[in-house]
């Protein structure tokens, strides 16, 4: 999985390309553990992300822990597969989603 990270100080944009499963949330996990600081937007781009497994959506629910106490977090660009498990999980609910 590539991560491209856009950051203009108060806002952060993590476009994610390929899988993000078991062998690539600790990638993702680390990335965001050194980015938040000071973020008060977090905007996730899943327009080129295939796949999110169990694993991935745990790193989604710890960074959504985090940011809430200093902002708020989208996604953006889901594609029908990555909607179905968003929407089977609950998180379709629960996160905001911009199309």
């Amino acid at each position: 999985m590539k991560i491209n990270k856009i950051s203009d100080g108060k806002s952060l944009i993590i476009q994610l390309d390929g899988k993000l499963d078991s062998t690539t949330a600790p990638q993702l996990s680390k990335e965001l553990e050194t980015s938040l600081t000071g973020v008060t937007n977090l905007i996730f781009d899943f327009t080129n992300l295939a796949y999110i497994s169990s694993a991935g959506l745990r790193v989604l629910m710890a960074t959504s822990k985090k940011i809430s106490k200093q902002g708020t977090m989208v996604f953006r660009g889901l594609n029908e597969d990555v909607m179905e498990i968003f929407q089977i999980t609950g998180f379709a609910d629960k996160f905001t989603i911009e199309q």
